[in-house]
Parts: structure tokens; C-alpha cells; sequence
């Protein structure tokens, strides 16, 4: 935490560089056992006495074992990642649900020796993997209760696993030590999502992922992998009412989180991608850095994976002023953006769709009522980021398919206005889409593909077919993915996770990002 700290005053030195048109970055490379890191640790006081203890003495034989086991640790997860891609044992196929399940996308995985099956909900803006597990509070695994399911869901048992134990407080993951009595207590979790008063906590286990690798090294090869997960005792708020019952694979950047840990661990390259079918279904699929043709941009230099986005489109026309930071959030159903940008989208979408306007009791406030005798054209929605990447949203509305039997149709546009000062991407504008998350270089990643094909999931240098759109497509009503919330009665969906302060970026901080991030994985083997 202390070289944390350092790494971040040095960010911070090079934001305040933005304004110079310009400038010249520089920075001082501080080594993780000078004794400046030192000092600075010793600064924070007693949470630090533990590392201090531990200090190695410079040139002494400690001091270089600890920089060859950095060394290693590096090179096998950067230069030497044992698998091209891996994905879960069952296929890594993604599944939506539509109202039954919340409206998020989700994917089975198996846990534990002898393996248990999860139906676990995917999160990009979470970390923790939990699972409900010895339940004092939890939702309902009867498959009967929600009425898309062929089987009972499952609950995680760590006395029935030959390959659990518990992560102790005194593990270097293990955050919470002002809960814990002693180093070899229980590690205890709680993790708060957005959603009102909607949390798991527990305690947090080590075990084994099932997986299987389709890449260069082998074919349909089972492999295991170690991971962490919270054994889920107790859930609250939406996680008792029908989202994500058997647990949330959190895919965030932090340490924990399973894309980490198996780029941690040298298995794949340090990259993942989602690809969300508009059949509702879709693919997961871990070291995957996309194709060589895909559209990109940076992530800003912020712990979540948030985008800078220049304007919102509509139609042809791209609104002014509606420069606004965005989180790439697959545990978010749908989209939120802040509210001067939100008012100024809807505003032009009213004006450019050629329907009727009504008032329904509604999650949404832009509801529209059509004659059922006439092709409703939608204005095209598109994100603009920088350097001329454009992002075309693929189904951007939702309507009631009930409707379509009468003469008239109803449809709305599923976006709400936010009380941050940033947007939430969720799942209905990234449908239709290979979405990479590529955290080996730090970019956001995305092209049109065909997700049931697993074999088009190729490395960048060899191969595969995007199929793109072109961005002026205009685009007609879609086909009924299932009855919006807004008829179903569901209250107006939230974002999943609670996310960090945003810090604004430019090509300075984001070269001084470069350095740090780099950095930090040597600092934190």
C-alpha cells in the first residue's frame, strides 16, 4: 500500500501538468526498496510496521530473491502466458435472461473438487467472485421460482471441497484487518454494490476454477486454476429478489478479481473479452486482446474501466457539449449518463423519431406509441471518442412485443439520467458486440462478431472475421427481447457497482498512466 501511494503522487505530478500546452513530462523512478519508499511507508504508521519488519537489507541475499521472484512472476505474466485464451469449463457460453434474472447476462462456471456449477452473473465493475455459500440470508436456488431455468441452482459448501481453505487475515488480498482478531482469522468480505441497500458479505476462501484451453499450446485441455471467493452467507437488497441468485464473477481490475489472478498467475495474457449476441446469448473469453481490426480507446487512469467519450450522436447530428467519462459496466442492465448529457440526448431523439410521445408508468420517461402500418425509423445512437473511433449502439430501444399484435406499437428509450457526473454503459447499448477489455495495454476494445463461433476467437495476429456496421446504418425497431421493466413493474434499474472518483485525463497523464501502470505490476509480483 505504501508503494501504492508513491505511485500515485507520481500521477498525480503528472496531472497537474494538463494545463501546459506543450510541456515536457518527467518524473522521478523511486525503486521499491530505496530508502525514500521506505520513509514513505514508515509515514502511515503502524499498518505499516508488518512490511518494515520485512525490509530487505540492499545487496543482501534477501533483497535479490524478492527482485528474481518479481522478475518471474513478471515475465509469466506478461511475456510468457502459458494458454492463448481460456474460458469456462462449461463452454463460456452467456446467457440473458431478460426480467426473470434482473437483465443481466450470465455464464455457468464450475467451482471446487468434486466441481459445482454456478450460474453466476457477470460484473466488469466489481472484483469480488462470490457465491452463495453456508446461507444465513440468500435467495431462492429452486429453478421453479424463476421459470427459465432447466435445474436447481447451487450453493458453495468449502467443507465438501478438497481444494478449499480459507484465505486468512494476515494474506496480502485480505483488506480487512480492522474485522480480523488475528493474522490467521478468517478473512471476512462485504461488498456494497450501487443498487439501494443491495450487498454480499461472508468470508473470503481460496479454490479451484475449472477451465478448458482452445489455444496454441493445447486443444480442449482442462485446466484448474486457483482463485479467491467469497463464501456469500448472507445477501441483501436486489441479490434476494431475482439478481444474480447464484453469485457474480466480478471482473474488475483489482487484484482479486479472476481476470487478475490468472494473468497473476501466468496463464493468459492480461486481457478479457465479453461478447454479447443480440439472440441473447453470448461468450466469455479470458486472454482474449481482440483482432487486429477492431475499433479502440484508452481507458482513463482510473481504477474501473471508464472511457473518455468526445460527444453523444444522434442521427447525424453529434450534440454539443456532451463530453462526459464513462463506465464500461456489464453488471449494469442499463445505461445511465449524467443529466445535462442525458437531457440534451433525449431531447434530440424526440425530435428526430417519428412517433407519438406517451406518458406510461414507466422506469423511462421517453415512451413512444407508433402505428403498427408503418416502419418506425429509430435515429442511429452512437458514442464518439477520440481519434475518429465511433461506437454505433446496435438495439437502442426497448418495446412491448404484446404490442405488436395490436395496430400500434410501443416502444421507449432505456436511458435514465444519472446523479453522477459520469455515465454507466450497460448491457443494452453493448449488445451486439466483441467487447475486449485489454489491461495489458490499456485500451477498451470493440467489433461487431459472431459470438457462438468459439474458434473466431483468435489472437490478434491470426485471424478472424469482424463484420462490421456501417456507422450511418439507420435502424428499425429490433425484434422483442423479452418486456421491459417498465411493464414488467421492476423498480428503475441501478448501476452494480459503486465506483471510484473520476480524475480527468489528457495525453500527458495518460503518458505518466503508462509508466505507473507498468511499474506497479513489477512493484506488486
Amino acid at each position: 500500500m505504501g508503494i501504492g501511494l508513491l505511485l500515485w503522487l507520481l500521477l498525480a505530478k503528472g496531472l497537474s501538468m494538463e494545463g501546459a500546452v506543450g510541456a515536457t513530462f518527467s518524473s522521478r523512478l523511486i525503486h521499491r526498496f530505496s530508502e525514500e519508499a521506505k520513509a514513505h511507508l514508515a509515514s502511515r504508521g503502524n499498518k505499516s510496521s508488518v512490511l518494515l519488519q520485512a525490509w530487505p537489507q540492499r545487496n543482501s541475499s534477501e533483497y535479490f530473491r524478492l527482485l528474481l521472484r518479481s522478475d518471474v512472476a513478471r515475465q509469466r505474466m506478461r511475456l510468457g502466458s502459458q494458454y492463448e485464451t481460456l474460458y469456462p469449463s462449461e463452454g463460456g457460453q452467456t446467457f440473458f435472461f431478460g426480467n426473470a434474472l434482473y437483465w443481466l447476462h450470465y455464464t455457468w462456471i464450475d467451482i471446487g473438487t468434486p466441481n459445482v456449477s454456478f450460474l453466476v452473473a457477470l460484473d466488469a465493475g466489481s472484483d469480488m467472485l462470490w457465491v452463495p455459500c453456508d446461507c444465513i440470508e440468500c435467495a431462492s436456488l429452486s429453478a421453479g421460482n424463476y421459470n427459465v431455468l432447466d435445474r436447481d441452482l447451487n450453493q458453495y459448501r468449502p467443507s465438501l471441497s478438497n481444494t478449499s481453505r480459507h484465505l486468512p487475515c494476515g494474506h496480502k488480498l485480505c483488506d480487512v484487518h480492522s474485522f480480523c482478531k488475528g493474522s490467521k482469522d478468517p478473512c471476512p468480505y462485504e461488498v456494497q454494490y450501487a443498487s439501494a441497500n443491495t450487498s454480499s458479505s461472508g468470508y473470503v476462501f481460496e479454490d479451484k476454477l475449472h477451465l478448458t484451453s482452445d489455444g496454441k499450446h493445447a486443444e480442449q485441455n482442462s485446466v484448474q486454476a486457483s482463485i479467491i471467493l467469497g463464501c456469500g452467507r448472507k445477501q441483501t437488497g436486489d441479490y434476494l429478489h431475482g439478481a444474480g441468485p447464484d453469485g457474480v464473477l466480478g471482473l474488475g481490475p483489482g487484484n482479486i478479481s479472476v481476470p487478475s489472478l490468472l494473468a497473476k498467475a501466468g496463464l493468459i495474457q492480461n486481457s478479457f473479452s465479453i461478447c454479447l449476441d443480440e439472440n441473447e446469448s453470448g461468450r466469455i473469453i479470458f486472454g482474449d486482446q481482440g483482432h487486429v481490426t477492431q475499433h479502440s480507446t484508452p481507458f482513463l487512469p482510473i481504477i474501473a474501466y471508464m472511457v473518455g467519450v468526445e460527444s453523444f450522436c444522434v442521427g447525424s447530428l453529434c450534440l454539443k457539449e456532451t463530453r462526459f467519462q464513462a463506465l464500461i459496466d456489464s453488471g449494469s442492465s442499463f445505461t445511465f449518463l449524467p443529466n445535462e448529457v442525458y437531457q440534451k440526448v433525449v431531447t434530440e431523439f424526440d425530435k428526430q423519431v417519428n412517433a407519438s410521445r406517451i406518458v406510461l408508468q414507466s422506469s423511462w420517461e421517453y415512451c413512444y406509441n407508433a402505428s403498427s402500418q408503418e416502419l418506425v425509423n429509430i435515429p442511429p445512437l452512437k458514442l464518439a471518442f477520440s481519434r475518429n473511433q465511433t461506437f454505433l449502439i446496435q438495439n437502442p430501444i426497448f418495446y412491448d412485443p404484446a404490442s405488436q399484435e395490436q395496430e400500434y406499437t410501443i416502444f421507449c428509450l432505456p436511458v435514465s439520467p444519472s446523479a453522477d457526473d459520469y455515465a454507466a454503459i450497460g448491457q443494452n447499448f453493448l449488445m451486439g458486440y466483441r467487447l475486449v477489455f485489454d489491461r495489458e495495454n490499456l485500451r477498451f476494445g470493440w467489433s461487431r462478431w459472431n459470438c457462438q463461433d468459439r474458434a473466431s476467437f483468435t489472437s490478434p495476429s491470426n485471424g478472424g472475421s469482424p463484420n462490421p456496421l456501417p456507422a450511418n446504418q439507420q435502424q428499425t425497431v429490433p425484434n422483442a427481447r423479452g418486456v421491459p421493466p417498465a411493464i414488467a413493474g421492476h423498480t428503475s434499474p441501478k448501476p452494480s457497482a459503486a465506483t471510484p472518483g473520476l480524475v480527468t485525463t489528457s495525453r500527458h497523464s495518460l503518458a505518466s498512466l503508462l509508466l505507473i501502470c507498468h511499474l506497479w505490476l513489477w512493484l506488486s509480483c
